[in-house]
């Protein structure tokens, strides 16, 4: 034990109701939510903490981003990328929401006893590709091997370091009543993809997964300015989860436009047979952005001259409150809360 600590207290999570860790505190609900704020960051208590996935450090003479992530995805290959690609550009944007430029990344890799060669050899070659598409080095890590049915086939950590220019400020403190909320987007094609392989489902078409890195994209939006509040990537919990966790942190309201949410037609109708909401579906390439609101058409003009920022709309605006709720008004004009799902509507997704 540390000394001088007080490890005392009472487990913050209800132990008689979740005795033990389950698969819906892997997702990007409710019950993840409550683990990270009432367990780990009360107890670890970092004086940077931001609510970000990502910490920002001053460095001397000037300011790197930090961050860290792992992957269990399942399957390891999908419409759209794998578990390499998805390591990669999953910790770049990361970075990217920080208002960092990616620059180096760890790679750890828990590999399972009787994984095939050919498998480890595709993952490897596809992380390297992603890498050098986004601009970034993989330039240390680690292997372990485990015991055959106990690792799935691969795991892959990783860790980035990326550097903030002066004078970029991104983190939910920032937003403020009459910010514009823009998606980078279509909604809910990493989820509907992963879901359709792994279940054997078919809807007529491929779709395929967003996966991509949002470096390029998130470097040109900021050079709108100080306008740009807040950046966050939309994967586990999709875009819902992300809106209540930065109306919560900024203790703002947000109210969001049904009709302007993008989704395509094959992903939508993917969701009504399945009963599933594409705003709570994961996404591993789109992003939700506050700016204020005079800069909302600069913002719009950045995020369009990528292809992974084409389809950006803008979907609602922030409120003065009530904080922390957010409000989706229907195509019919009327009015619904929006909130986290207790859990992920499909775990293993990245």
């Amino acid at each position: 034990m540390v000394e001088g600590a007080n490890f005392s207290m009472s487990c913050p999570i209800p132990i008689r109701e979740y005795p033990t860790v389950q698969m819906a505190h892997g997702g990007g609900g409710r019950l993840m939510h409550d683990l990270i704020g009432k367990m780990f960051r009360a107890v670890f208590k970092s004086p940077l903490d931001r609510g970000h996935d990502g910490a920002v450090i001053d460095s001397g003479g000037g300011r790197l981003a930090f961050t860290t992530d792992s992957y269990v995805v399942r399957p390891l290959f999908f419409p759209g990328g794998d578990i390499g690609k998805l390591a990669v550009c999953g910790t770049v944007n990361d970075l990217a929401m920080c208002g960092a430029r990616p620059l180096w990344l760890s790679a750890g890799f828990i590999l399972e006893e009787g994984l095939p060669m050919e498998d480890l050899w595709r993952v490897v070659r596809s992380m390297a590709v992603a890498a050098e598409g986004a601009g970034v080095s993989i330039v240390t890590g680690d292997t372990k091997v485990v015991d055959r049915g106990h690792g799935d086939g691969i795991y892959i950590n990783t860790a980035g370091i990326g550097a903030v220019a002066a004078g970029i400020r991104i983190e939910p403190s920032r937003v403020k009543a009459g910010d514009a909320i823009i998606v980078s987007g279509d909604l809910g094609r990493h989820g509907v993809a992963i879901l359709a392989l792994r279940e054997g489902l078919e809807f007529g078409c491929s779709i395929e997964s967003d996966c991509a890195a949002l470096g390029g994209v998130v470097a040109d939006l900021l050079r709108c300015g100080a306008g740009v509040h807040c950046l966050r990537d939309l994967t586990r919990g999709g875009l819902v989860g992300a809106l209540v966790e930065i109306a919560e942190t900024a203790g703002v309201g947000i109210e969001v436009e049904e009709a302007a949410v993008p989704v395509s037609e094959p992903v939508r109708g993917a969701c009504e047979l399945l009963g599933m909401d594409p705003m709570h579906m994961a996404n591993e390439g789109r992003m939700v952005s506050f700016v204020s609101a005079e800069c909302a058409d600069a913002a719009l003009a950045a995020l369009r001259g990528h292809p992974e920022g084409a389809g950006a709309t803008v979907i609602g605006k922030v409120v003065a409150g009530p904080t922390g709720r957010v409000t989706l008004i229907s195509r019919i004009g009327s009015r619904r809360i929006l909130d986290m799902l207790s859990g992920e509507q499909l775990p293993r997704i990245c």
